[in-house]
Formats: C-alpha cells, structure tokens, sequence
C-alpha cells in the first residue's frame, strides 16, 4: 500500500523530489492507470533526478511529450535554494539554504584526499540544548521533510557540477571531486524526526539512484535511546552518538538529554542492540573542552564506561563561537587523554577542524531563522 503522504508545509505538496517510491507511484498511477506503466515510469522518473539532477519534465525524453505536459502543471522538482555560499580558506564549503516557508538551514560540503563528506541537517533549528553547540542557541523551528532533506545534497551536486562525474565513474575522479560520505551532523536530532530521516535515508541508499551505502550515511545523535536500535534496525546506516562527557552530573551540563537517557541507560541499550558486531563499531563523538572532560582521569573512566563495545572515539577539538563559555583544550591535553584511548586498543582519531574561518567547523553551524512552531 503506498505510505500516505505527511509533508511538513503544504509549499512541499507539489515537490516529487524526496518522495519514496511508492509514494511516486502513488501519484504517477493518477496518469498511468496500469501498473506496469505507472511503475515504469516511477523508474523513469528517478533515474532522471537521482542520476542525472534533473529539475524539469521537459528534457526527460524517454517519457511522452502530453506525459510531460501534464506532470510539469501539477509537479514540481525544486531544490532549497542557495541563499549564500561561503568558501573557506581550507576548501570546505558551507551552504546557508533557504526553504520555500523562507526557513533556512546551514549545510557543510567538506573535500579531502581520500574522501568529501556532506554534512546536512534534519531539522531548523535545535530542542536539544547542548550548551557547548552554536546550533543549540537557536530554537527549534520545525522539522524539515524528506524533500528538503534530500533536496541540500541534490542542491550541492547542482552546484558543484558533480552529477556527470558521478555517472562517469567515481574510481576516474579524485574523491575530493565528489562526494563519498553523508553525515547527519547539521542542525537539529535526526532521530527527533526520525521517519522523515528514514524516507531520506532510503532515497539516499537507493541503488537506481544516488546509490549510498548504508556505510557511507552516518546519523549522529545525543543519545535518543528508544530510538537508536529501531535506526540500527530500519534504517540500517552508521549510527554516531555524542558523548562528550563519561559522567552524568558533567554530562546533564553539556547535552541536557542526558537527564532523560542517562550514560547507564545509553550505553546498555547499545550494548543490547544485538545488530553490533566488531565489524560495525559505534562511533563516539567527544569534543575537548578545557579543564570540563579533558583529564587524564575522564579518558580513563571513558574506556572503562565503553569496555566491550565495539567503539570508535572521535577526539573533536572544540570549535569557538561568539558568546561560548568554553575554550578548547591544548593539544598536548587532546595527546596526552587519545594516548590513554589507543593503549585501551579502541581507535581514536583527532578530528581536524575543517571550516573554522567561515563557521562551518563542528558545533558551529546556526541559521538566522526565528522560533515559529516546534514539530514535535
């Protein structure tokens, strides 16, 4: 049965692009009666916009002159539109959208050697409150739907020209020249609007399309526990849960959901979630704060609260923003608590900050849209 429609405003009624499949065949059927047709030209349809970008009916030649006509009057393949573009002096690039209810969201489009990641958002705005995130500062405004979701990385392949190097073949290209890797790691919870996050993450994942592995999407949460092994089991992709502190009372302070789904509870439901295995390690996110998590003693209690769980630790020095209360930690502080981690034997990269001269780094992004509604 195909899933009934829920958009988030009705400016995205008339928008095919982020819509599943059988929500498309849903509207196709009201052209094409017969199944097989109308199913055909859902297969049509999402080969034109997921590999080959287009946003109008009238070039997809493969489908009848009158079909054409009549989806062009009634639908639309719109894209959040680039309010301001910011170039940074290391090469990231981060996007400042605007949606069609004049919402705007920041997105984050980061080249390196080996790979380039897209850093999108879920939500405008933030509940969450982390007091060390610029993000956290803004109210949440609403969630955003599956087409805006997909629709920041259709809007960056557009402007990077990255659609005919996708279909030429990735392994021919530098892999800074596209992009290998989505993170749910913008604005907002993803699994706060977890089944508009699902529809994306299925589009994405789609191999007649843009055809990402489910180990190349990574979902990052502050630990919304109900909700992380129904991912692991729906949604299937890379799950990256931000830590940040190894106890409570330190914890309550940085990621305030902590009051609700505290360290215990986190860390056994993942120890539970029965899909884990070695060979797919949770990613822990933990930010260096000086003198709040830095010690030699947090990096201790930290591989004891992660001892038997598959782990990875990302080490993020922390990114500066106007108003914080927090400074980052030196990097013989960042050396000295990462040694302790790779004695344990659990892999533990530092991040490099990436964007940091143009607020694109982690813990940076903020739009400028006001409180309207929370949606959830």
């Amino acid at each position: 049965m195909p899933i009934k429609l829920t958009l988030q405003s009705t400016s995205q009624e008339s928008n095919i692009l982020g819509l599943s499949r059988d929500d498309l065949f849903s509207l196709v059927s009201d052209f094409e009666t017969q199944p097989k047709r109308a199913s055909m030209r859902v297969n049509q349809l999402w080969s034109w916009i997921y590999c080959y970008g287009m946003s109008s009916f009238d070039n997809m030649t493969n489908l009848d002159k009158d079909l054409r006509s009549k989806l062009q009057k009634v639908f639309n393949i719109s894209r959040p539109a680039i309010e301001k573009k910011e170039v940074s002096n290391d090469g990231t690039i981060k996007y400042l959208f605007r949606l069609n209810d004049q919402s705007k969201i920041e997105t984050v489009f980061i080249p390196e050697e080996k790979r380039s990641t897209l850093c999108i958002s879920s939500q405008v705005g933030c509940t969450l409150n982390c007091s060390f995130c610029h993000t956290g500062t803004q109210k949440l405004v609403r969630n955003l739907s599956s087409q805006e979701i997909v629709g920041q990385v259709i809007a960056v392949y557009d402007d990077l020209g990255l659609w005919e190097k996708k279909r030429v073949n990735s392994s021919n290209s530098s892999c800074f020249e596209i992009i290998t890797n989505i993170v749910f790691m913008g604005m907002g919870e993803p699994l706060l609007n977890y089944e508009e996050v699902k529809k994306a993450c299925s589009i994405l994942m789609d191999n007649k399309g843009l055809d990402f592995s489910r180990r190349r999407i990574t979902l990052s949460t502050a630990g919304i526990v109900p909700k992380i092994k129904l991912a692991h089991e729906e949604i299937r992709c890379m799950i990256a849960i931000s830590l940040h502190a190894t106890e409570n009372k330190t914890r309550d302070i940085l990621v305030p959901i902590n009051k609700k789904w505290n360290l215990e509870q986190l860390l056994g439901s993942l120890r539970d979630d029965i899909k884990l295995r070695n060979s797919e390690r949770v990613t822990f996110e933990y930010v260096m704060l000086d003198g709040i998590n830095d010690t030699k003693e947090d990096a201790h209690r930290l591989v004891r609260l992660l001892q038997g769980l598959p782990s990875k630790i990302n080490l993020i020095p922390f990114n500066n923003w106007t108003g914080s209360q927090y400074k980052r930690s030196s990097l013989d502080r960042i050396n000295a608590f990462r040694d302790i981690i790779i004695k344990s034997r659990l892999p533990s990269p530092i991040r490099k900050p990436r964007g940091e001269d143009i607020m694109a780094a982690c813990g940076q992004l903020k739009s400028n849209s006001v409180k309207e509604e929370a949606s959830i």
